[in-house]
Order: structure tokens, then sequence, then C-alpha cells
């Protein structure tokens, strides 16, 4: 019986994909953090640009040596015409391109060296290092006016040892509130190390490294944090972090999550609270009161394989929405398919809140949310996907106005299919230069290819006018293997 509780789709769709990479995919993307960095802009340029992973593709005959791709915004939004692709063999980045390193799994933005642009740690969770198997890299990619051009700086790991993963966990904040990014990356254990001051030119911490063991199970089949995400929440100026993980006190491990305060020392483990179960996490002002909002997704079902009931789940998966305030987590209220309002209904296995991110759609200040449902079936064509499109108002999260996006949406490119997983990321951010976020869909299109699609905000909400869908082939990724092109956004 597996006891850990993230949803057959993942591990199903890993070992249709990658051919029995089963814990990479089975590990969530990082939801965007629109407290601290609304959006990336690696080029200057005032647009926001989207970076994206690639990790199982082919890069000179290595197989799933991975790629990191950006695409650049501009006033039409993005397409494949303006665009970086980067691998660990690209011209500046450090280290060389080897089969099953898996660069671009993980990513964090912000401007590591104040320059005005910002920049991302790129990890390779699976890379080999000094002979221990799977010990994991850090790679920042500094940004420029070209954007981001593979130029960059190893930041090494204190204590590398096989089976780390290093990496595979990253999020960028000003967790002290002094004005210069930090940086937290997990690996296998519970154990948090955050660099703290920015990255210098040789890779090492601006202010110096600390750590911190987060409240969850380590090691073994937990293997150490789900996700980080950061976001200042209680509005103090200084970025909180909330830890995904595995409890450590019942049978099944189930999911449970916690928030860690930013203070001026950094972050205070010792004042975590316990915070409802998701397994994909992400921060945004949804009410406006100028508070972060948690939002986390559990897509469980509601039973366990032998009927064992799911705590706070969901048929077909469940969003849970935890309203900030001055002393950190507040009121809490949950929103599954079923919940008035809400496009469709639920059923199991559909994971709704496999993934989900926040964004001013609309332009009124209060930010909106999509979440996916990548394993939602229509009709003959199972696994296809759907993403549907929640909007905030004083109040909180609202369902009236909610819209839903299928392949088979009017305008939308492509057709439902067998195992698109139509929403195995989302990301919400302004890449036309309008003020307002805009859509972008990844999925596993044909068997793990994986493609990335642009829907803009119309002003109001997200329309299919000017729709469009780039390729890993247009961008020049390799086909050779599954490339899982667009299987998760940088935040």
């Amino acid at each position: 019986m597996h006891k850990h509780l993230r949803t057959t789709l993942a591990t199903t769709a890993a070992a249709a994909l990658t051919g029995g990479l089963l814990t990479l995919a089975a590990t969530p993307a990082t939801a965007a953090d629109s407290m601290h960095v609304p959006q990336a802009d690696f080029n200057g340029d005032g647009i926001g640009d989207v970076g994206f992973s690639a990790w199982g593709a082919y890069v000179n005959g290595k197989a799933r040596a991975g790629q990191f791709v950006v695409l650049y915004g501009t006033t039409g939004g993005v397409s494949s015409a303006k665009r970086s692709v980067i691998s660990q063999n690209s011209t500046g980045t450090p280290d060389a391109a080897e089969a099953g390193d898996t660069f671009g799994s993980e990513h964090a933005y912000a401007d590591f060296n104040k320059d005005g642009y910002d920049d991302v740690a790129v990890s390779a969770p699976w890379e080999d290092v000094n002979g221990n198997a799977d010990s994991g890299t850090v790679t920042v990619l500094w940004g420029s006016a070209s954007g981001i051009t593979g130029r960059g700086v190893l930041v090494p790991n204190p204590a590398p040892s096989a089976n780390d993963q290093w990496g595979k966990n990253l999020a960028a904040g000003d967790f002290d509130g002094d004005g210069r990014a930090d940086l937290a990356v997990g690996n296998t254990s519970n154990v948090v190390q955050v660099y703290r001051g920015g990255i210098t030119a040789t890779g090492t911490a601006g202010r110096g490294r600390s750590s911190f063991k987060a409240p969850i199970r380590s090691g073994g089949t937990a293997r150490g944090p789900i996700n980080l995400t950061a976001g200042d929440v209680n509005g103090d100026k200084r970025t909180d972090l909330i830890v995904d993980g595995y409890e450590t006190t019942s049978d099944y491990g189930w999911n449970h999550n916690y928030y860690v305060p930013g203070t001026s020392t950094g972050l205070n483990v010792a004042a975590a609270k316990s915070l409802r179960p998701g397994t994909i996490t992400g921060i945004g002002d949804i009410n406006g009161d100028g508070f972060g909002d948690i939002v986390s997704g559990w897509d469980a079902d509601t039973r366990e394989p032998d009927g064992t009931p799911v705590p706070y789940s969901g048929k077909g998966g469940k969003v849970w929405i935890t309203y900030g305030s001055a002393s950190g987590p507040g009121t809490v209220t949950g929103i599954t398919q079923d919940s008035a309002g809400v496009p469709d209904a639920g059923e199991n296995t559909d994971g709704f809140g496999f993934e989900l991110d926040l964004g001013d759609i609309n332009g009124d200040g209060f930010q909106d949310l999509a979440i996916s449902s990548a394993g939602e079936s229509a009709g003959d064509d199972a696994d296809t996907g759907a993403v549907t499109v929640l909007y905030g108002s004083r109040s909180g999260l609202r369902t009236t106005g909610a819209q839903l996006f299928t392949q088979n949406t009017a305008g939308v490119p492509g057709e439902n299919e067998d195992k698109d997983y139509f929403g195995y990321d989302v990301k919400l951010d302004d890449l036309t230069g309008d003020g307002r976020a805009d859509l972008i869909v990844g999925s596993a299109e044909n068997a793990g290819d994986g493609t990335v699609t642009f829907l803009r905000s119309g002003g109001a909400k997200i329309t299919t006018t000017g729709a469009r869908v780039v390729t890993p082939y247009a961008v020049g990724v390799s086909l050779a293997d599954k490339p899982m092109f667009g299987a998760n956004m940088a935040d």
C-alpha cells in the first residue's frame, strides 16, 4: 500500500512518460509567489517572462540531461520567436551535461546580485557529485539585457552525499527583510539550507548560510519537503516560507504543511504553525487586504485504497485557502469542483488542485487563482486535463464568473486526448505588459513531449483570442526521448 498520498495521477504519469523515473515526475512543481516576486523579468524590459523545465531533454545524445527554457514577454505575449534554451553545455554555464542530470527540474527567480535583472536558480537534483550518486547541484543563471544567456555560477552543496537530490526544492525571497534576495534549498532530508543576502559571483551567500530543520518527515519514502513556497503572509515586509511535507506521526504519513515566518534574523522555525494539507502551494493577496493568502492544492481523493478516509480531502481533490493576517495564517475555507459556481463536478482521480497559481487577471487589485485538474477525463479521453480560473474580491475568492478551459474549449489550440494532462503546470503572469496576468498552461502532450499554451487576459477575464501553443520542436528541444517540456514553471 502506498502510504504517502501524492495521488496516483503523478505516479501514473511518471510511469507512462519516463520509463520508470517515478520520483521526479511525482514531485509537483512549486507554485508562484506573487507577494515578493510578481513575475520574472530576466531582460529588464518591464514585461514579464516565463521560464520552465524540459528536464527530460536529450543534450548532445545524453538522455535526460535536461534543459531550462525561457519565453520572453512582448506586447503580443510569448511565443517561440523570442526565447533562450539553456543546458549545462551552454556557453558560460558551469559543469557539463550528463545523462540523467535532469537539469532544469526546479527553479526560483530573484535578483540575486542586485543588478536590476532577475536571475534564476536552476537545479539538477539527479546529478552525481564527487562519486555521490544523485547528490544534486544548483546553478544560478544571471539575467542581463539579453535575458538568460547561460552565464552562471554553481552554488555549492555544503555537505554532498549520495541520494541527497540537493535542489529538489527551491524558493527565493527576502526572509530577513534586508533588501537582498535569499535562496532556500531543500533535499531529501527535512533540513532546509538558506543562502542569505544574495548570491556572489563565486556562488557563495552574500551574508552567510544558515539552516533549519522543518517539522516534517525526513528521508525514506518521504524524501524531505514536497515543496517550498515563499511569500509575505503577515504583511511585515519579510518573506515567510511554506513547507509542504509529510507528517511524522500517522502510519499513513499524510501530507502536512507548515508556515515558517520570516524575522529580522531570518526564518524562525520555532514559531512555525500547522496548516491544512496540500502538495502544491501558492501565496497571493486574494482579498486585497495587504496580507498574503496561502492557497494549497490537496489533489488526493477522499479515501485510501483500503477505504481509510483521507483527512481534509474532497472528491477529486480540494483547494484550501488560508487567509493571511498580521499574526500569520488566519481564516480557512475550502473549495472543490462540487462547490457552488465551480464548473464541472468532482470525480475520483480528477486531481483538482494538482497545480495552481495566482495573479491579477483583470487589474482590480485582487489576486485571481488558476487551478489545474490534470487528471480530468472528458468523454472517452482519460486524463486529458482541465484548468479552472476563479476570481478574487474584497470578500475573498469568489466562484461567480468562474472559467473552465480544456483543449476542446473553443479557441484553445489542440484537442482533448488521452493522458495529455493539460494543466501539468499553470502560471498567471503579465506577459504582455498591460498590467494584467495572462495564463500559461503546461501539458504532457504526445506521451511526454509536452507543450506550453498561452491564453491572454482580455482585460476582464482570460480569453482564447490570440491563443497559441509553443512546442519543444519549435524552440529546438530534442524529441529523442520525453523532454516533459513545460512540466514545471519557474517561480
